[in-house]
C-alpha cells in the first residue's frame, strides 16, 4: 500500500488528543482587540475541541496523528 501524506496545513493547526479528539485554536483574537472585552479575548487565547462534524475530515487530513 501507498503511504497516505499528511495535510500540512491542517497538522500545523490541529493536534490529536489522547481519546481522539482534535484540538484548535480559536480565531478572532489577531487584531481589533480593543474593541473585545478582557474576559472575551483571555477565553480565545485558550484552545478548545474542534467539531464533531469535522472529526472525519480531519482524521483523513491528518493519518498518523
Amino acid at each position: 500500500m501507498p503511504k497516505l501524506k499528511t495535510h500540512r496545513g491542517a497538522a500545523k493547526r490541529f493536534k490529536k488528543t489522547a481519546s481522539g479528539k482534535f484540538v484548535r485554536n480559536s480565531a478572532f483574537k489577531r487584531h481589533l482587540a480593543s474593541s473585545k472585552t478582557t474576559k472575551r479575548k483571555r477565553q480565545l487565547g485558550k484552545a478548545s475541541v474542534a467539531s464533531p462534524a469535522d472529526a472525519a475530515t480531519l482524521a483523513r487530513m491528518l493519518p498518523y496523528k
